[in-house]
């Protein structure tokens, strides 16, 4: 062997002895195979094998299986960031002459990706209202092939009866999916309730820190995880091994996180309540939308609420954020930095909404020390007050 082979073919060593507790990070485009038979008949190999970086590594496999037994699940595939994994969802069921039912507080893109992709294409679409539980039967038609939830929703933090739904669904033959990205299987397990996708951004709590985008489906049908596959290879659709290397890092202290900024966020809230700075909407506060079924179904509260702000301080808006010293101004949430973000919901809502024409701040709560959030909201709402 010649030196320039010698500087591209890798000895083999011996890992006798070798243990770590990090996952190793397995970057990977071409994958090779041990002879011609096996290269030749790589199609057919399981989805959980090994055919081409795209479709995943021993990294991708480890976060995979993670999340499927978080889920209580049977398969779970990963995406590039959560409204890719919304998007798979919808195109691996739904085909032109199919109907899909959105609840109105769903994530916005949602709506826009019905509106620009979907209808032009032949896929009808329509909305439904928040906490509709059982009356979901009213508006599905002989077309809807799915329906498609979140609870929280975006925003304004309306809870689903999710097992009412999903038990008229599965009678109507009817697929179901959910964004579960505040609470994450921690805190609420779709899969359990009779939902079809349990779908999460992993941007949010799982990777934790505000420097990733992901997004992961679970299932327990085979066929469906086979649909979503099929769909993501079409795509080309692959994440990073290094991202999901940070994930599986920040998995492992996401139940403490939850844990904390839950309980946080919930004594805040309150305060916040108690002090009238207007309607604070929190499921965890008996005075939020479904917050009976919230209580029934979710096993705690992630950091996550939201503030909606009385027309009479919106002038004073800008000046209140700009004073803000522990509270950082953006969008996202669920990683360690506390987060304030002021949100309409004017034109991304179909329906009529209490609080439509309204500012609403949305309160991402982290890990830093809770007096000194305090402290900076309390100057903040003084400064909203005048």
């Amino acid at each position: 062997m010649r030196d320039a082979t010698k500087s591209v073919h890798h000895p083999k060593i011996s890992e006798e002895g070798y243990a770590a507790l990090g996952v190793p990070t397995h970057r990977a485009s071409t994958i090779v195979f041990p002879d011609a038979e096996a290269y030749a008949t790589r199609s057919q190999r399981d989805l959980d094998g090994y055919s081409y970086g795209l479709h995943g590594t021993p990294t991708q496999r480890v976060l995979e299986a993670q999340l499927t037994a978080l889920e209580n699940g049977l398969k779970t595939v990963i995406l590039p960031s959560g409204q890719a994994a919304i998007a798979v969802v919808l195109l691996s069921c739904l085909k032109p002459g199919d109907h899909v039912l959105v609840a109105d507080n769903a994530y916005p893109p949602v709506i826009g990706l019905c509106r620009n992709f979907l209808e032009p294409r032949g896929i009808a679409w329509s909305v439904f209202e928040p906490g509709i539980g059982a009356g979901i039967e009213d508006v599905v038609r002989d077309n809807t092939r799915l329906i498609w939830m979140e609870s929280p929703g975006s925003t304004t933090m309306e809870i689903e009866d999710v097992p009412a739904i999903t038990a008229i669904a599965k009678r109507r033959g009817i697929l179901t999916g959910i964004d579960n990205t505040w609470a994450t299987p921690l805190l609420f397990k779709p899969l359990d309730h009779g939902v079809d996708f349990s779908m999460q951004a992993m941007t949010k709590y799982p990777g934790g820190h505000s420097d990733l985008l992901m997004g992961s489906v679970s299932v327990n049908d085979l066929e469906l995880r086979k649909a979503l596959r099929d769909t993501m290879r079409m795509l080309g659709f692959g994440v990073s091994p290094d991202a999901v290397q940070l994930v599986l890092r920040g998995m492992e202290t996401m139940a403490v996180r939850l844990a904390h900024v839950g309980r946080v966020a919930g004594e805040i809230a309150a305060e916040l309540e108690s002090r009238g700075v207007g309607p604070v909407l929190f499921p965890a506060l008996a005075s939020s939308p479904g917050h009976a079924i919230w209580k029934r179904d979710f096993t705690g509260a992630s950091g996550l609420f939201s503030v909606v702000l009385p027309a009479a301080h919106e002038a004073r808006l800008d000046a209140a954020l700009n004073g803000l010293r522990y509270f950082a101004i953006g969008a996202s949430w669920g990683g360690t930095r506390s987060l304030i973000a002021p949100m309409s919901v004017k034109t991304s809502r179909q329906m009529p909404h209490p609080h439509k024409d309204r500012i609403i701040l949305r309160v991402n709560i982290g890990v830093e020390d809770p007096s000194d959030l305090r402290e900076d909201l309390d100057g903040f709402f003084t400064a909203l007050a005048g």
